[in-house]
Order: structure tokens, then sequence, then C-alpha cells
């Protein structure tokens, strides 16, 4: 069953320099159960579609300019935001990247953990605290009914990562998006945290989305990638066949930029240059500057989303060449 389908979103945001083109057509769906990676460099797009999904996207500068975003059929952009506001946290949540800066300091994390039923369902405080000790020992955060009253900078990183994933369960959603849910963790910690959102999302049959610039950390867990480049779709396939034949340059400069164990003492691959300015994104594809493919059709004509299989799509002219290559 689809549980979110995005379609034809664009968002862009007004600035002193112009106006940026942050998300310019991106359409991907999610399924209860299913994982989706979206990937991508910093300034892809990938963190302000997923706040334009959850309602957060600060307006202005930033303004939705066309598209649908569907929950269960429901185009949430047409809700008013007293509805709007009774989805978000209760039935899709976020997870996001600086937990630190995320909780309140002045706040214990069992008063904020509270506040999610004392909010939506007018639990009484005590109640609400016991469903906080509950929630924190659910993620294995230790000695939780002793640590209740603690204030998240009493917690490492880790565990305050595991607090937001708490906060984000609280009210069992749907859908979760989590933004880089792993930023700043040492790698020990990192696999800690993955493994506990997949088993909570197969507990719970949750939709994940999972935000990364870090293909190493969603091989495991994604059933499909999204991978994205100057506010589009540039690839989109079941994760296994991407990993084992990328169709876009873009998704192949990622793989090979991946450091492995057997090319210990070799010069780290990696994509050369930067990406586009979304003030002014290169006419034609918008990947051609970096791309050691590029042509000059790649230069005129903006690539659609070629439909690579019945699963796959790439937005580049030589997806077929991509797949050949070796």
């Amino acid at each position: 069953m689809t549980l979110l389908e995005v379609r034809d979103l664009h968002v862009e945001f007004h600035t002193r320099d112009g106006i940026a083109k942050a998300v310019n057509g991106v359409s991907y769906e999610v399924a209860a159960g299913e994982t989706l990676a979206v990937l991508g460099e910093s300034g892809s797009g990938k963190s302000v579609t997923a706040q334009a999904v959850m309602g957060i996207l600060d307006v202005p500068p930033g303004r939705i300019t066309g598209g649908e975003i569907l929950f269960q059929g429901q185009d949430l952009l047409k809700l008013p935001e007293e509805e709007r506001r009774k989805v978000r946290g209760a039935r899709m949540a976020m997870i996001f990247q600086d937990a630190l800066s995320s909780l309140n300091p002045v706040l214990s994390v069992g008063y904020q953990l509270g506040e999610m039923y004392r909010v939506h369902q007018g639990t009484s405080r005590k109640e609400a605290r016991a469903r906080a000790v509950e929630l924190m020992d659910r993620v294995r955060i230790p000695a939780a009914r002793e640590r209740v009253n603690d204030y998240p900078h009493q917690f490492s990183g880790g565990m305050r990562q595991r607090i937001m994933i708490a906060m984000a369960l609280a009210l069992e959603p749907e859908l979760i998006i989590a933004d880089e849910p792993t930023t700043a963790l040492d790698v020990t910690v990192q696999a800690q945290v993955m493994d506990l959102l997949a088993e909570l999302q197969r507990e719970y049959r949750m939709g994940l989305i999972l935000i990364t610039h870090d293909l190493g950390v969603v091989a495991d867990v994604a059933d499909r990638i999204a991978v994205m480049y100057a506010g589009r779709i540039v690839e989109r396939a079941p994760v296994r066949e991407l990993y084992a034949a990328p169709a876009h340059p873009y998704t192949r400069g990622l793989l090979d930029s991946i450091p492995r164990v057997d090319q210990k003492g070799r010069e780290l691959n990696a994509v050369k240059g930067l990406p586009p300015s979304l003030l002014s994104i290169p006419p034609g594809c918008a990947y051609n500057p970096r791309c050691p493919m590029a042509r000059p059709v790649c230069r005129t004509d903006e690539p659609p989303l070629y439909e690579v299989t019945e699963d796959r799509a790439s937005a580049c002219h030589f997806w077929k060449e991509m797949l050949d290559a070796p």
C-alpha cells in the first residue's frame, strides 16, 4: 500500500541574490514497511523536500510553487494548517540530524518526550512521564527511570539520537523521515542507531525515508534509493541493482568515492568539481560540468527521467552506456 506519494514537487527560495530553485520536479513514493533512501551531496534538495513533506518549510523565504504531497491519498498541501498539525507528529514524524540543537536544553528529556502525549492525547503529567520512561527503555537507554529527569547535555551524542528516535516513535506514526540520523556519530554508534531504526521499523511496519549522503550507511537497510542532484532525482532504483550497476554518472561517482578495504593506500576517487549554484543551474543536464561522459547534447537538452526497467529510472541521455560500462 502506498503511504506517501510526492508528485512533481517544486520549491524555491527568494533571496537578495535571486531565486534559488531548491527542488525541481521531485517525485517519489514510499509504501508501508518500506525504506526509501534519498542520497546526494549537501545542497541537492534532500532536506528541503523532507521539510516540504512535513510542512515545516520556512515560509518565507521558502515557497512551494507546484506539485502534490499525497499522504494515504490526501493532498497535504490543501489541508488547513490546523489539520496539517494533527498529521505532523501523530501520523508522520521526523528525526533531525543535530539532536543537541533539536532538543530544548532547559527542559528534561522526560518532559520533552511526555509533551507528545500531553499535547496530542491529553494525558496527565504522571502518565506522560511513565510513557517517556517506556520510550527510553524501548530505544535502549540504560537506567531510563533514573535518567528521565536528565537534560540533553547530560547524554552522549548516540544517546541523544536515541531520544530523538523515541520522540518520533511516541505516537506510533505510519511514516518517519530520518534526516542524516547518524551525522557526527562514530562508526560503531552509527551502526547501532541504524540497527535500532531497522528493528523499530519492522516492529511498527512504518514507512521510512532515510536522507543521507553516505552510501555505506544505507546499503543494508534501504529497499530503494533515489539519488538527487541540483534539486532533481537523477536516478531511482532498488538498492541491489543500483549498487551492482548504476545508470547515471553521478551515482557512479558517489559509489566510486566510498573508501574500500581492498584499496588501502590508493588515492580516494572523488567527484571532481562542485555542485552548481541553485541560483543559476546550468542548462541541459545540471551535472554536465562535472560529468566525464558529457557530450554536446548534455549541455543543451535537459534529460527526462528515462524508464530503464519497471523499477528503475535514470536522468541521463546515455544510461544504456552506463549500464554496459565495466
